[in-house]
């Protein structure tokens, strides 16, 4: 029997800023927790400690995986995934844990931590030796947005959308969406510079609409200052800003700050636009309503807001390609199998 805590050598980790110690368990933050001390956002400290896109990766000959978790009750289930393909999904139980079959056999093991719930983490026990993996070489793909981009509704945590095109196009993954939290804070924006991001995309938009934090007045310019931070540290890596998804009941309403969706969509679009016509061509713009439209949306948004579990598949499919072509100059990849050699 190997048992091993979570920050032994022989585990990869990807998707985080930091594992914190909590007595005996440990705490994976998406942002890092000093960082998180000037973003004055209760929700989004709560936000940054739900592992959404967080993974451990080891490999085994085991045959019984035992997974120690602290998760909310109302949380997303863990899953197991061996040499690429799902083995396992479900949550802790009365005991607090997580406990499943491996096939045996060297295999690339890789647990993805719950997507929703503030999660903490314990001992990994293995009934056989586990090796360490060698850092992934992999592009990175950093993508920040709001609980469409956190995906509660996937089914899985491998099954957001965003872990689905990250392995349609066999990159890695740093998810940084945060549910009701995607308002451009500087604590977010700054990881996003600071990463080692070889592909970023930005989300924008629906929580701005939803909490009326920016304005006609502001918007466009919080939306370019955002990119030129970024900019700083990645004056040319290909970034893909996505403008709202269809949201019928919000495209002509108009929120507290006076602007409709529509009007929220427009001026994210300005603002890349403006910032291309000065001269960035590693800039690029989907329209949201390309991704999920107003007539889709009876049958892809469950709530008439966040999609479904089918609606994550389809947003992963559409924009996969596209985050695919407009990286491939940089990173040489091209859309491919969702598995990790």
């Amino acid at each position: 029997m190997t048992v091993l805590d979570p920050t032994d050598p022989r585990i990869r980790w990807e998707g985080l800023a930091e594992l914190a110690r909590e007595g005996a368990w440990w705490r994976p933050w998406r942002l890092a927790p000093a960082a998180l001390a000037t973003a004055h956002a209760p929700e989004l400290v709560r936000t940054a400690g739900m592992p959404a896109g967080v993974r451990a990766t080891f490999r085994t000959g085991g045959r019984r995986l035992t997974i120690a978790l602290d998760s909310e009750a109302e949380g997303s289930p863990l899953d197991v995934l061996v040499d690429g393909g799902l083995v396992h999904r479900g949550r802790p139980s009365a005991s607090g844990v997580v406990a499943c079959d491996l096939p045996g056999g060297d295999a690339l093991v890789e647990v993805w931590l719950p997507h929703y719930g503030e999660t903490r983490i314990g001992t990994f026990e293995v009934d056989g030796d586990v090796t360490a993996v060698p850092p992934d070489p992999r592009p990175l793909w950093v993508t920040y947005g709001s609980s469409i981009t956190q995906c509660r509704a996937a089914d899985g945590p491998s099954e957001t959308w965003p872990a689905l095109a990250a392995r349609d196009n066999g990159w890695r993954l740093r998810c940084l969406g945060f549910g009701g939290q995607c308002h451009l804070d500087p604590v977010a924006v700054r990881a996003i510079r600071d990463s080692d991001a070889d592909v970023i995309s930005l989300c924008l938009g629906i929580n701005i609409y939803g909490q009326a934090s920016f304005n006609r007045r502001t918007l466009a310019a919080a939306v370019s200052g955002a990119i030129h931070t970024i900019r700083e540290r990645h004056p040319s890596t290909p970034m893909l800003v996505i403008s709202p998804i269809a949201s019928p009941d919000r495209e002509t309403t108009a929120n507290a700050a006076g602007m409709t969706l529509t009007d929220v969509r427009a001026e994210v679009t300005e603002a890349v636009e403006v910032r291309q016509r000065l001269g960035d061509t590693a800039l690029h713009l989907v329209d949201g309503l390309e991704v999920l439209t107003v007539e889709e949306a009876p049958d892809l948004l469950h709530d008439g807001l966040h999609p479904s579990a089918k609606g994550y598949a389809i947003m992963a499919d559409r924009l996969a390609p596209r985050l695919a072509a407009l990286a491939a100059p940089r990173t040489g990849m091209q859309a491919g199998p969702r598995t990790e050699k």
